[in-house]
């Protein structure tokens, strides 16, 4: 599959390079393309880079990680994005009077507002809910880790689900995209723990299920 990575910093990095790691075309989409630090990751991963409109047209799945602040310009610049799979991992970070914390929430949501900027797109909300270190770090448990998933595509589900199993991770289906809503502050746990509640980055969430 040809998986067009929107951005470059360390989530779009991590998916990327995880997703090559086990036989995917990858091909990032950046504003500029003579960084040094892009050139190394297309070699280290030896996938390639493009304009990020070129590389959505390319791509059968398309991946959001972008800054939030950035994001509905850059969305609104890849064209006709009607019928293909779009992966939104991304949070509607801001700060609100000095602390982190939801641009929006609870009666909207991120993800509902990146499908509205691509109409007839098949959005599908999921790798939003771990730090980009653990994106890729799913095989690294003993007991697999849970995604959470939202959109209004049942097909483009099942497709997105099979790329986060190959990340180690169980993707569990939380409903349409509707529940971005629920995904979106569900993320700030992670984000509270990691950084303010002295847990680290070393984690993600899983789903205990008894023995008997």
């Amino acid at each position: 599959m040809k998986i067009a990575v929107i951005g470059a910093g360390k989530v779009g990095s991590a998916l990327g390079s995880g997703w090559a790691e086990v036989g995917h075309t990858i091909v990032f989409g950046v504003r500029d393309l003579a960084k040094a630090e892009l050139k190394a990751l297309c070699e280290r991963t030896g996938s390639k880079a493009a304009l990020a409109a070129d590389a959505a047209r390319e791509g059968d799945v398309v991946v959001l990680a972008l800054p939030w602040p950035l994001a509905e310009n850059a969305v609104k610049s890849l064209g006709d994005l009607r019928g293909k799979i779009i992966i939104d991992c991304m949070n509607p970070l801001a700060m609100k009077d000095g602390v982190l914390g939801l641009e929006r929430g609870y009666t909207t949501s991120g993800g509902e507002t990146v499908a509205s900027w691509i109409p007839g797109a098949k959005v599908v909300k999921t790798f939003n809910q771990v730090g980009a270190e653990m994106m890729t770090a799913g095989h690294r448990f003993k007991t697999r880790p849970v995604m959470f998933l939202a959109g209004e595509d049942d097909a483009a589900k099942a497709t997105v689900g099979q790329l986060v199993s190959a990340l180690g991770y169980e993707a569990l289906d939380a409903g349409g995209m509707k529940q971005a809503r629920i995904l979106e502050p569900f993320a700030m746990v992670w984000i509270n723990q990691a950084l303010f509640r002295g847990l680290g980055r070393n984690w993600a969430f899983g789903v205990l299920r008894p023995t008997n």
